[in-house]
């Protein structure tokens, strides 16, 4: 830890009264910004041409650039597509035999330029939503039908029959293109994030230092987020920091924004408790106005996902209303049946690699091809999971010898060489084939595709926070196992599945299983 004490301006006490002063001596807050010179526009309208200072965080501009070519493309390139598909595709336009001019105008100009402007209007460029999150591909599927209703209400008024399967084609292609290179784009940003710690917001954290730390943890735990913590600025004072070790430099009594400028930050992340006190958080936002820094609040609500939480402002007194968590209804019928029809068309598909595997299994070591053991599932209710057997028949009557072995903490048991795994069950770990006949269990009804692990029954009661688990039934996989498998810590792999519980939606499901498919081929954490 920095101790930068020769910087130290001010106590961190709230303001007092000289007693031998008729006048109040302001002491500096710990994190209210005093007035640069010259002083702020507090509260004067300013145009974001005209700003005192350009933005600090520009990583946007070159990305939202690309962006926009991208996008041009795809729509040209879906044009062409249709074009070349159907003979028709110029109906409507008269003459395109003898001057097609103004038919690959529209085409190939015009029709992409419309795309960029109503993706422009939808906000599919705000930088706010871009390389995180799914409201950037919701704002491309929007723009995709303002863009088709604004084409058919053109064709209505000026009484041109255009080719149905062709401006369909086209459209459909447009849309699915453009997902396709925002997908690919997003991929190259997360990886130079990952890679380069480029492209990122550099975060000072101003707060109580547990609240701080609390949300470096949460920021940096995904590094393709694009949040990078450079510094702490302190409300408690740096008596409340020493001794303790911290993964960035710590400031207290500090001009905020000039520290900001300092560390090379953009951003000022507000945590917890540091904007309790009425119209500070106020003053700060007034003060930041020109700067160039943009201002976050992250409160003391952790491990809730976006659509469950909802602004409502009552007289100026913005309220986050928490919705509960979806565990019955609609949803949950549809995730049902989604479950039941994958796994059948699964178990029948997948029959003749069943019967390799059950061979090659019975060649390694004599013995039952499938493993089944008690685990708690959905309400406490326990049930046999199916697995095939990687292991030797007496693996059961080994395991107290390994126990001072284990290489994890909490319920579980794990090694990453464990001497009673044979040749063809380690493979089939590392592949996850070994979990393929769960199928069965999910055809049943009693796993699901996605879900928290189902966990042995003879592991110790589930109490606490840990049976708030069972609310939901188990799955093959889930967000634990895309999130590390094996290499993660007993704590955190609980703090993933509550997460799930809390916030599981099909979308959030299809999700998981694309990369579930990503983290299988990459053999990540299998052992």
């Amino acid at each position: 830890m920095r101790e930068d004490m020769g910087e130290v301006t001010a106590s961190l006490q709230r303001p007092v009264t000289n007693e031998g002063r008729s006048r109040l001596v302001r002491h500096v807050d710990s994190f209210e910004i005093q007035p640069p010179t010259p002083p702020s526009h507090n509260g004067v309208p300013r145009s974001a041409w005209t700003r005192a200072r350009r933005r600090v965080s520009r990583w946007h501009r070159p990305y939202i650039a690309i962006l926009l070519l991208l996008d041009f493309g795809a729509a040209a390139f879906a044009s062409w597509i249709a074009i070349q598909l159907f003979d028709q595709a110029a109906s409507g336009f008269s003459g395109t035999q003898q001057d097609p001019t103004w038919f690959h105008t529209v085409s190939y100009l015009l029709l992409p330029l419309g795309w960029v402007i109503i993706l422009w209007s939808n906000r599919a460029y705000d930088r706010r939503y871009l390389g995180l999150g799914p409201d950037e591909f919701k704002r491309v599927i929007r723009a995709s039908v303002t863009v088709a209703a604004s084409v058919s209400f053109l064709a209505f008024s000026t009484v041109t029959q255009l080719s149905r399967f062709t401006v369909g084609t086209a459209l459909v292609g447009a849309t699915l293109l453009i997902l396709w290179g925002r997908f690919v784009a997003r991929w190259a940003l997360h990886y130079i994030r990952r890679r380069a710690g480029q492209a990122a917001h550099r975060m000072v954290l101003v707060g109580t230092l547990p609240e701080c730390l609390e949300v470096y943890a949460a920021v940096t735990r995904s590094p393709a987020a694009g949040l990078m913590p450079v510094a702490i600025h302190i409300t408690d004072g740096y008596a409340a920091a020493r001794g303790m070790p911290t993964p960035v430099p710590v400031y207290a009594g500090r001009d905020v924004l000039a520290l900001v400028r300092e560390v090379g930050g953009d951003t000022i992340a507000v945590c917890g408790s540091a904007s309790a006190e009425p119209g500070e958080l106020r003053r700060l936002a007034w003060q930041l106005e020109g700067s160039g820094v943009d201002l976050v609040v992250a409160p003391q609500l952790t491990d809730i996902a976006g659509p469950r939480v909802h602004i409502r402002p009552i007289e100026g007194l913005p309220l986050l209303h928490v919705e509960e968590p979806t565990l019955s209804g609609p949803a949950l019928l549809a995730k049902n049946l989604m479950d039941r029809v994958a796994a059948g068309l699964g178990l029948l598909l997948l029959v003749p690699l069943f019967l390799a595997i059950a061979v090659a299994i019975r060649i390694s070591d004599p013995g039952p091809v499938f493993f089944r053991q008690p685990r708690v599932g959905h309400e406490g209710r326990t049930f046999r999971v199916w697995k095939f057997r990687t292991m030797y028949v007496n693996a059961e009557d080994r395991l107290a010898s390994l126990v001072d072995r284990n290489e994890t903490d909490g319920m579980l048991f794990k090694m990453k060489e464990d001497p009673r795994v044979f040749p063809v069950g380690r493979f089939l770990r590392a592949t996850s084939l070994d979990e393929l006949p769960q199928l069965i269990n999910v055809l049943w009804g009693e796993m699901s595709l996605v879900g928290p692990r189902p966990l042995p029954a003879d592991d110790g009661d589930f109490l606490g926070d840990v049976r708030r688990r069972l609310l939901v039934r188990p799955g093959m996989t889930g967000l634990w196992q895309v999130s590390g498998r094996s290499d993660l810590s007993w704590d955190e792999s609980v703090r993933l599945d509550l997460y799930y519980v809390d916030n599981w939606s099909l979308a959030y499901d299809l999700s998981i299983l694309w990369r579930t498919v990503g983290v299988v081929l990459a053999r990540k954490g299998a052992y």
